[in-house]
């Protein structure tokens, strides 16, 4: 039965397997029923402790939790506009960990956000940017806004919505 712990297995094994054979597995193992629902996730790959991937969802495009993983593993790996794509001598050197999202919920003011708690989503006209929570390196609300609004090329004088929201991270 694959466990929500088991998510940074199954993303491995997804970008293993697209990386070498260019193929994607249809999973044929039982879900537990967290596992059944639909959620956004996003999948981090990390190459010798550096960022070398991370795409994400934020509302569950697949039918379940554990095909959103392959979904954004693979894209994570290969559509990441900031690196090239993974190729079959970098796998043994990256590790794996998901983030399951949890619902989004409209913040008045960014006294509601805490950056090791709280995931961001900002909305500004049609530019929206996300960052995860408890990120290294991101340490206060204000450094929270500042990358996440520059992610959604939004200045700080841009009218923003913002919405928080916790996430359930697994790692290898």
């Amino acid at each position: 039965m694959l466990k929500r712990e088991d998510l940074p297995k199954l993303a491995k094994k997804t970008v293993e397997d697209y990386v070498l054979y260019a193929k994607k597995e249809k999973i044929n193992e039982k879900l537990e029923e967290e596992l059944k629902r639909k959620a956004g996730c996003f999948v981090t790959l990390k190459k010798n402790g550096n960022l070398r991937g991370c795409i994400g969802t934020t509302k569950g495009t697949q039918k379940n939790i554990a095909e959103e993983v392959q979904k954004n593993a693979i894209s994570a790996a290969i559509h990441d506009p900031r690196f090239p794509e993974v190729n079959s001598s970098e796998l043994e050197d990256i590790g794996y960990s998901v983030d399951v999202l949890g619902e989004m919920e409209k913040v008045k003011d960014k006294s509601e956000l805490n950056p090791k708690k709280y995931g961001v989503l900002v909305k500004g006209g049609h530019q929206s940017g996300l960052l995860l929570p408890d990120l290294e390196g991101v340490d206060s609300v204000d450094k929270q806004l500042d990358i996440v609004r520059k992610k959604a090329g939004l200045s700080t004088s841009s009218n923003i919505e913002i919405y928080r929201f916790v996430v359930k991270r697994y790692e290898e």
